[in-house]
């Protein structure tokens, strides 16, 4: 999967850094500093736009998880993001 760019919705934005803590730079990094772990979650509501999951890392090393759409211009609309759990954590280090 190729990402080019990402989307962002500002109450979406607010949201995950306020409730989970993670800034949009963060969530960046995850997708263009290293190599995630991506997986598809779920059938999107429009064609070939599906809800994902990346786990990866920030150049600090911290593991975060983000749930985006990917939309078919490859530019990932961010929904979520959030610190990983312990489940998430070990199987993106069985990568």
């Amino acid at each position: 999967m190729k990402i080019v760019g990402m989307i962002w919705l500002d109450e979406i934005e607010d949201k995950i850094e306020t409730k989970h803590g993670v800034a949009r730079e963060e969530v960046e990094e995850v997708f263009f500093i290293g190599k995630p772990k991506i997986k598809k979650m779920r059938k999107g509501h429009f064609r070939n736009e599906h809800v994902y999951r990346a786990l990866g890392q920030t150049e600090d090393g911290r593991y975060v998880a983000v749930f985006f759409i990917y939309k078919t211009n490859q530019k990932a609309l961010v929904l979520s993001a959030r610190d990983m759990d312990d489940k998430e954590r070990q199987s993106y280090g069985q990568k």
